[in-house]
């Protein structure tokens, strides 16, 4: 299993939000590069960054701040947030982003991903935001009509890389994994899948692990990372 340690950005800082509400972020560190630095240092093997302005926006905000965390880090990111656009795609994987994570265009122009996943196999994610059963867009501004296995289901076969389901009611508040939700979506298609939102300890991971369905490819790790409820070296040894 691999662990995506989380580098969410607003107005240039790294920080960490509750159910995605820009308005709750607590600052982490001032410098994102340091911060990515640290994860890399840690033993991680990836790392996962999210535009948090530029999702709400529709457009990347952040640029200074991911182009410094490409520049201080020499393992892959995967980069999410404001990415609407074959142009937004073809940008940052030219910049260096080794993976680019697209939802809100997943819901409202599929075409763009199935195309984009065409153009740069395996280097497309979809990121699944789930609040209450249904899947939010616009930074999680805004729900829409359709349940998390629609909208995976739209991309099978035509080489997306990971799904990123996010449990949008748990993000941030370290309540422990719905091990069962994404258990249940990891069953119903055929991309890897990536859990998100709520982790408390190493016990999700390992209860991660132990899902008796579909393996689930890895996990993001935020604010339990960040208050130290969850050490680099215990996580990745766990997830080994």
């Amino acid at each position: 299993m691999i662990l995506y340690p989380a580098i969410d950005l607003k107005e240039g800082s790294c920080v960490r939000v509750v159910h995605g509400d820009l308005a709750t972020a607590t600052v982490f560190n001032t410098s994102p590069a340091a911060q990515a630095r640290l994860w890399a240092d840690g033993g991680f093997h990836w790392i996962h960054v999210v535009d948090l302005n530029g999702a709400v926006s529709g457009k990347a905000v952040n640029h200074a701040a991911v182009a410094e965390i490409l520049g201080a880090v020499s393992v892959p990111v995967q980069l999410g947030g404001g990415i609407r656009s074959m142009a937004d795609i073809e940008g940052w994987i030219d910049a260096g982003v080794s993976r680019v994570i697209l939802g809100t265009v997943a819901v409202r122009e599929p075409q763009i991903v199935k195309d984009a996943a065409k153009a740069w196999p395996e280097q497309i994610a979809v990121s699944v935001d789930v609040r209450k059963g249904k899947v939010a867009v616009q930074g999680w501004t805004e729900d829409s009509d359709l349940d998390a296995v629609t909208v995976a289901r739209r991309f099978e076969d035509v080489g997306v890389g990971a799904l990123i389901i996010t449990d949008i009611d748990r993000d941030g508040t370290t309540m422990g994994f719905d091990v069962e939700a994404f258990g249940a979506i990891a069953d119903a298609v055929n991309i890897p899948v990536i859990a998100a939102g709520g982790l408390a300890t190493i016990d999700d991971i390992v209860r991660l692990k132990a899902w008796k369905g579909a393996k689930i490819a890895g996990a993001v790790l935020g604010r339990a990372l960040y208050n130290g409820a969850i050490t680099p070296d215990e996580a990745l040894k766990v997830a080994a």
